[in-house]
C-alpha cells in the first residue's frame, strides 16, 4: 500500500466525498477516484458503499481507516524523529493550559530554544481535557495539563504543583458567581468539588476563555474564581484582588507533561523533560 493512497482514502472519509477531497488535496477528482480504486484492488475489498455521489464506509473501510490513521501518524513521527536527530530541527507540537502557557511555559521555551535553535515549537492552549484528547489522537506531541493523569496510553512526567487560591475583589464582590474556564479545566473541577463540600451546588458558573479576562471580571466584583496563586499575584489587577487560602485537598494541583506511550521519542520532548527541573520547581510525588 502506498501512503499517498492511504492519505487520499482518509481525506475522502474526512471530507465526506471525492469532490470535497479533491479540493483538499489540490488535485482532480479522477486522481482521487483512481487512488481509491487502486487501494481496493490491492486489498481485494470494497472500502465504500456507493450510491450516486454518496459514500459510506464498509466494515473493511472502517477497519482500514483505523490502521491508516496509525500508519500516517507513524510516518509523521518518523519524519519528526529523523529531523530531531543531532541538532533538533522541525516542528514540535506542544499543548498547555492557559495559566501554564502564560506564566510557566515561556521560561521552558526560552531554555529549549537555546538548546535547539532550529526547533520550532507550535503552542496550543486549551483545557486539560481537550489537551489530553489531542495527545491521545496524536494531534499534539506533548501537553502540560492539570493532573494527576492516569491513562494506560499516556505517560506523565511531573512538572510543578500549583497552589490554588480563592480570588475575589477587595470590594463589592458577587460571591454566588464563579468565573472559570470552560468545562474540562482541571481548576474548574476543583472549584466544583470545593463548592459541593460547602453545600453551594447552585452557584452560577460564568465561562471565560482567558485568565486575564477572568481576573478582570473578578477585580470589578462580577464574581470569584480559583486560580494558581502566582497567576493572581502577577496579574495587572492584583492590587484590586483579595486572595484566600484553601484546604490542601483542593488547593494543591499537580501539573504534568503528558506524552503518548506509542509515540516515537522526540528529542525536543526529551529536552523539555530534562529542562523541567532546571527552570521550575519539581512536584516530588508521582501517582
Amino acid at each position: 500500500m502506498e501512503l499517498i493512497n492511504l492519505k487520499t482514502f482518509k481525506t475522502v472519509v474526512e471530507a465526506g466525498g471525492v469532490q470535497a477531497a479533491s479540493r483538499v488535496l489540490h488535485t482532480v477528482q479522477s486522481n482521487v477516484t483512481a487512488r481509491i480504486r487502486r487501494l481496493e484492488e490491492e486489498l481485494e475489498v470494497s472500502l465504500f458503499y456507493r450510491s450516486g455521489r454518496s459514500l459510506k464506509l464498509t466494515p473493511a473501510g472502517s477497519l482500514l481507516l483505523d490502521y491508516a490513521e496509525k500508519l500516517l501518524h507513524l510516518e509523521q513521527q518518523t519524519i519528526q524523529a529523523l529531523h530531531q536527530m543531532g541538532s533538533a530541527s522541525g516542528e514540535l507540537r506542544i499543548g498547555a493550559m492557559e495559566s501554564f502557557a502564560a506564566g510557566r511555559l515561556p521560561g521552558l521555551l526560552q531554555a529549549l530554544r537555546r538548546r535547539h535553535p532550529k526547533l520550532h515549537p507550535r503552542i496550543s492552549s486549551d483545557t486539560s481535557a481537550e489537551l489530553i484528547d489531542a495527545v491521545l489522537e496524536h494531534r499534539l506531541d506533548c501537553a502540560f495539563v492539570g493532573g494527576p493523569v492516569d491513562h494506560p496510553l499516556l505517560h506523565s512526567t511531573p512538572v510543578v504543583t500549583e497552589t490554588l487560591v480563592l480570588v475575589s475583589a477587595k470590594e463589592g464582590v458577587v460571591e454566588n458567581t464563579f468565573i472559570m474556564f470552560k468545562e474540562g479545566c482541571a481548576y474548574r473541577q476543583r472549584a466544583k468539588a470545593w463548592l459541593q463540600e460547602r453545600g453551594k451546588v447552585g452557584t452560577q458558573m460564568l465561562e471565560m476563555g482567558t485568565q486575564e479576562g477572568i481576573l478582570g471580571c473578578v477585580a470589578v466584583g462580577l464574581g470569584v474564581t480559583l486560580l494558581p496563586r502566582h497567576v493572581a499575584e502577577q496579574s495587572p489587577y492584583f492590587s484590586a484582588l483579595k486572595l484566600e487560602p484553601l484546604p490542601p485537598r483542593f488547593s494543591e494541583v499537580p501539573t504534568v507533561l503528558i506524552t503518548h506511550r506509542d509515540s516515537i521519542a522526540l528529542m525536543g520532548v526529551e529536552s523539555l523533560k530534562s529542562l523541567i527541573g532546571r527552570t521550575l520547581p519539581v512536584w516530588e510525588s508521582v501517582a
